[in-house]
């Protein structure tokens, strides 16, 4: 049954706006980002990112600037994850920020719209540190995955 809560979380048209943004995000620079929804998590969310960040092979990008918008629907929590190169280069308050912005829409019950806004905040930065060069290629699919 927790399946259908993760599968109502996000209509079909929802979801690939939610692609469309992670693809108008990603069109200005080299990083990468993901969105991956479960149900319900046993781990700390933080560490449960972190495995998922690995399970998608997201740890594999050439420099090291993927981010992950993690989101376990029936805990009410998520995490954004970002890679070690992305770590070492934006400002401190940036996750927080993004994470602000996510919630402050999710409090609303407007859950397409905080991962749209976050998504695309996530891709300003990215944008700003990472630009996109001629030879940049999709590294990740851009597809939300599901749990």
């Amino acid at each position: 049954m927790a399946e259908s809560k993760v599968e109502a979380f996000l209509s079909p048209q929802e979801e690939q706006e939610v692609v469309n943004a992670i693809l108008k995000a990603e069109k200005n620079t080299s990083g990468e980002i993901r969105v991956h929804i479960e149900p319900a998590t046993t781990l700390d969310p933080y560490e449960r990112a972190q495995e998922v960040f690995l399970t998608l092979k997201m740890e594999n990008t050439k420099d090291s600037n993927g981010v992950l918008l993690y989101i376990a629907v029936n805990d009410r929590t998520f995490v954004i994850y970002g890679d070690k190169g992305i770590n070492e280069v934006v400002s401190k308050t940036f996750w927080n920020d993004t994470k602000d912005v996510i919630q402050t829409h999710f409090k609303k019950g407007q859950f397409k719209q905080g991962i749209i806004e976050g998504v695309l905040k996530a891709g300003e930065e990215l944008k700003a540190h990472f630009p996109y060069s001629s030879d940049d290629t999709n590294e990740l699919s851009n597809e939300v995955s599901k749990g």
